[in-house]
Order: C-alpha cells, then structure tokens, then sequence
C-alpha cells in the first residue's frame, strides 16, 4: 500500500493528537503536558529508547531498524504563542492568551504519526531520532538541545526539519539549498531625557519627540547603507514611554524590533549603524540612547545535497510537479538553524493550503496535511537508510 494511502488511513488518528495538542497550548520551555504526551505515546508505540528533558523539556524518541547503520534525526517543534485565539473550533485553545498559532501542534503530531509506522514497520537500516523540540519560538530551544548534546549522545549524522507554509497547496512542497531562512536579531534601544509637565513642554527632553526621530533615522539604514539587491529588514515593532497621563512629558522611551538578514556582513553593518544612528539623533534633542543589540537565530543553511535528496523524497510524495526545489528566501526565521549548524540536513515546508497565515489569531493547522507530511517523514528515513536486503 503507497504509503500516502497508508496514512489516509491514520488521518482522523493523528488529527485527534492534534487537536488535543492544540486546545492545549504551552509556552516557550514550559511545555510539560506537551512533552508528557509525547513522551507517553512513543512508548506505547514500542520506541527502543524515550528520553525527556534534554534540552530543559525536549523529547527525543530512538526507533531502531532491521539492521545497523547510520541514525537520522527528524525534528517537530512543540511550543505555541502567546496570540488571544480568535478561530472559533471546537478544540481551541482552552488557556487564555495562548494558542498554537504557527502549527507546532501540527508538526508534532506529524512527528508521532511517522513514529507509530516505523515502529510498526522497521523497514530501514540504522536508527531514526525522532525530535520534539521546545521553545522555537523566540527561546533557541534547538540551542538548547544541542548544547545539550543532542547530536553526540543519538549519534545523529544528518537532520531534517519540515514546517507547514499557509498559501502552499496542501501536499505540496518548497525546498532550496543554501540559504533558506534568515538570521534574526532582536533590539531594544533606550532612550534617556527630562520629563516634566506638559503644559511646559520647554522644560523637558521629550523622549517621545525623540523616539519618533529615532525610528525615522532607523529606516534610512537599509534604504541608504544596504545595497539594494542584498536581502535585510528592520523593524520597530513597539514604542513605550514612562508617561501614563495626559499632560506628562515622559523622561524614558523604550523601541524594541527586530533585523533580518543572510549575510554576516550586513548583520555587523546594521549593529553598527543602528548605534551611531541611535545615540546621534537622540544627541541632537539633548538626550541619550542606549543600543542592546541581541543575536538571536542563525540563518538557517540547508545542505546542497541534502536540500536535493529531500527535494527528491518529497516529490516521491507528492509526484512530480508538487515540489518546488528552488523556493525563494523566507526573512522568517527558524531555530532549526542551530542544527544545521551541528549537523549536515535540510528545512522543507509542506503545504496548509489557503490557510490564514503563520502567528495569526484565525490560523489553524490543516489536518489535510497530516498524509503529505508523515509520508515524507517515512520515506526520508526508508530511502536514506534503505535495507541491505529487501523488506517483506
């Protein structure tokens, strides 16, 4: 039976999973249910070895197969956002201020559905590791894993990592080699004055005078210091003041955004300009300000070879025609990237169909997508660690 058929069957199952996962959201590290439920459901699954808390709550499941060789990792995320869910679904979010709102839930049950079937299969040779890993979303959980010894301790040789793409036709996937996903930085710029009352404001260094100077100034450094054919963004993304009444002029503003960018280069050119820019404009008012400019995910670099055998297994999936093996750059980013860093692999997204978008209030993973997906899983592992001798 194509294994795409196979896991028709198992659909409504691993919907199930994921629609359990997602009425329950978890943040960042703290995703103890998550990880329990995971944990618990490779076990009945018959994985040769369950190993919670690496990475502080990451759980990483050892399917052995036929006969010895080499271990691939395959990689879910598990944690959701701190986004109010606005869906309306009979299993949504049941905590107040979370949900999963960029599939995580989904990616997980993926995860454990090809699980399941290589434990019941086994039709490869080596080991696979399956990897759920938490706190994507802004806590470098992948970091933490590997720190943790992720790759040395499973004796993983290449990882893979898939992530849904709203827009992407269900079944579909998008791949490229070398650069996928970009580097993300984080700052946070603040900004020193005098308060006083407003009713006098030549008393006063007005902090959010000078905050709308300095995101202003900001845009100029990748209208007028990047080239334009480079690839870079940066965005302020709050403002806060100290003041909270109507006639105070606030003493302290506070900017926090992000950068984006694929070249190193350009990622020093930005630090360094958004400083000078940063304390010259705020220089000019009379007051000061202060950078803190922080280096968050890597680019995420997929492999050229491996980028081309997962474009490859995908299309064994999706036949051909469905895969799109030179997809353009995302400026997403993606803490995958630390595993590449550690080891050979590639990041592949597969379709959610015209879904709302990623970290939207109304976005729910398609549960239409669960057969694309756990097949690519199982015929990554059956085609990269094939059996000396056929399988039964």
């Amino acid at each position: 039976m194509p294994l795409i058929n196979r896991f028709a069957e198992l659909q409504p199952e691993i919907a199930g999973w994921r629609q359990t996962l997602h009425a329950a959201p978890e943040l960042l590290f703290d995703v103890h249910e998550t990880a329990a439920f995971v944990a618990e459901k490779l076990r009945a699954f018959g994985c040769n070895e369950v190993v919670t808390g690496l990475g502080r709550t990451g759980v990483v499941g050892v399917i052995r197969g036929r006969e010895p060789g080499p271990t691939i990792g395959l990689r879910a995320d598990m944690d959701a956002l701190p986004i109010r869910e606005a869906t309306g679904l009979a299993y949504a979010s049941r905590k107040e201020g979370l949900m999963h709102a960029c599939g995580h839930d989904g990616h997980t049950a993926m995860l454990l559905g090809a699980a399941k079937y290589l434990c019941e299969t086994r039709r490869f040779a080596g080991s696979v590791a399956v990897i759920f890993q938490p706190a994507e979303e802004g806590g470098g959980g992948g970091r933490e894993m590997v720190n943790d010894g992720l790759m040395e301790r499973f004796d993983i040789s290449e990882v893979y990592g898939m992530h849904n793409l709203p827009g992407l036709g269900v079944g579909e996937f998008a791949v490229r080699p070398g650069p996928f996903l970009a580097a993300a930085d984080n700052f946070e710029i603040a900004i020193e004055g005098r308060g006083s009352h407003a009713a006098f404001p030549h008393l006063a260094i007005d902090t959010t005078l000078v905050a709308a100077h300095v995101v202003i100034a900001l845009q100029s450094i990748i209208s007028r210091n990047i080239d334009p054919l480079a690839d870079a963004v940066l965005s302020v993304t709050s403002i806060h003041t100290d003041g909270n009444a109507y006639n105070i002029v606030p003493g302290r503003a506070t900017l926090r955004g992000t950068v984006r960018t694929f070249d190193s280069g350009i990622q020093d050119l930005i630090e360094d300009r958004m400083r000078r820019t940063a304390a010259g404009t705020a220089s000019a008012f009379g007051a000061s300000a202060t950078v803190t400019y922080r280096r968050n995910y890597p680019v995420v670099v997929n492999g050229t070879r491996e980028a081309e055998f997962a474009a490859r297994v995908a299309a064994g999936v999706a036949g051909e025609g469905r895969v799109n093996a030179e997809a353009p750059k995302s400026m997403g980013a993606e803490d995958f990237a630390f595993m590449l860093n550690a080891r050979p692999g590639a990041f592949i997204w597969v379709g959610n169909g015209a879904t709302a978008g990623l970290h939207h209030p109304e976005y729910d993973f398609n549960d239409e997508a669960i057969p694309a997906g756990c097949s690519y899983w199982v015929h990554l592992v059956e085609t990269a660690l094939p059996l000396a001798s056929p399988a039964p």
